[in-house]
């Protein structure tokens, strides 16, 4: 009985191994753009990141007269201040669904997103204050027998 060998090919990966302390590459389009998308409760926002002067845009917009109230406008602040990237990146974003407050939280996790793919050296920063993670918290559904999620009718005693 001939010996078997197996065959090398089943050691080898398909793909050659990245190495270990080499930085991923950024990904961004031919016009100098990364793009992500956002989502928090019903909102979805599709966001797009380019360098500029810190100008944001959100259906069409300016960011201060869609998102009219300042903590809105603080919530889409925020990755860039915690990245230390203050008006260094131009934002264009479509959202749609859910309120105001819904869709300022996924154009943050949007802008977020994109930043990482921009930056990757920034993923650890926006990482930490929990920017990348997409909140799970959602409205709890309506259950029969009571009128709310979770309120129940008035109960008599008598």
């Amino acid at each position: 009985m001939p010996d078997r060998q197996a065959p090398e090919t089943a050691a080898r990966s398909s793909t050659p191994a990245a190495a270990p302390d080499a930085a991923p590459e950024p990904k961004i389009d031919a016009q100098g753009r990364s793009y992500a998308t956002g989502k928090r409760k019903d909102a979805v926002a599709r966001v797009w990141i380019k360098p500029g002067n810190g100008q944001v845009t959100v259906n069409g917009r300016a960011g201060a007269v869609y998102f009219a109230r300042p903590t809105l406008q603080m919530i889409i602040r925020q990755p860039f201040e915690v990245a230390g990237r203050k008006d260094q990146y131009d934002v264009w974003a479509t959202v749609r669904g859910g309120g105001l407050s819904g869709q300022a939280g996924a154009v943050r996790h949007g802008i977020s997103k994109a930043l990482t793919l921009n930056d990757p050296a920034l993923r650890a920063a926006l990482k930490k204050g929990g920017f990348l993670t997409r909140d799970p918290r959602v409205v709890e559904r309506k259950k029969y027998g009571k009128p709310k999620a979770r309120r129940s009718f008035q109960f008599s005693k008598r």
